[in-house]
């Protein structure tokens, strides 16, 4: 069994896992359309992160062909203009491009820049090349390396996502760590080889009792605790 000391480089999901973006899209929306009240716009958030899941496994089941998140999160905004009636185009494109504007969870900044002292780090995103530079470039997430997973024009838990992190990684899987606060994303990894730790978020997919991940942690502070401490 690969131990904790064993890990070589540190992969993380970002959006959830390092970012909040749940709320800021709902805030976007929110200010998109002033006049609407929580339950609405709560209608429309759940409305776009339909349509992401979706289309991103329409694109999985072969369904439909690769297109990377600033084309699903276009189509996502024009589903709320049209269910709201927004008929403002400059509105429209601000809302599409929400998804750029996230703010990283309290301890992801720091915790970031301690773990890079020890590690090569990675971040691993399906969102796309465009959206992930202004996206880190926004929350200040600081990386060795950002790899998104219009590279290989699939999105996770493809495993030829999984397998672009551990070919950039340059070492066996089993020294490459995969972090993330959605237990799909770590099932995804955990198939490719990746050694797995399940960091808790207030949103995200937590684990399931079937579920055998190498670690757990309550939040970002105790992972890189645990990695560093040696």
């Amino acid at each position: 069994m690969v131990e904790i000391c064993d890990i070589e480089v540190v992969v993380f999901d970002v959006l959830g896992t390092l970012v909040d973006e749940p709320s800021e899209l709902r805030t976007e929306i929110s200010d998109a359309l002033p006049a609407s009240d929580d339950a609405f716009v709560d209608e429309l958030l759940a409305s776009w992160q339909r349509h992401v899941e979706l289309e991103q496994q329409r694109i999985a089941q072969g369904h439909r062909a690769y297109v990377n998140t600033e084309i699903i999160d276009a189509e996502a905004a024009q589903r709320v203009a049209d269910h709201a009636r927004l008929a403002d185009p400059a509105t429209i494109a601000r809302l599409a491009t929400a998804g750029q504007r996230l703010p990283p969870w309290d301890d992801s900044v720091a915790g970031l820049e301690r773990l890079a002292q020890r590690f090569p780090v990675l971040g691993l995103s399906n969102a796309s090349r465009t959206a992930l530079l202004r996206l880190n470039a926004h929350a200040g997430l600081r990386w060795h390396q950002a790899l998104s997973a219009e590279a290989v024009l699939a999105y996770k838990p493809a495993p030829e996502v999984y397998q672009l992190a551990i070919d950039t990684a340059g070492c066996p899987p089993e020294r490459v760590l995969m972090v993330a606060a959605h237990a799909w994303d770590l099932r995804g990894a955990q198939a490719r080889g990746m050694r797995t730790a399940y960091v808790q978020r207030p949103v995200g997919d937590p684990p399931m009792t079937s579920d055998v991940f190498d670690w757990r942690f309550n939040g970002l502070n105790d992972l890189v605790t645990a990695l560093t401490a040696r």
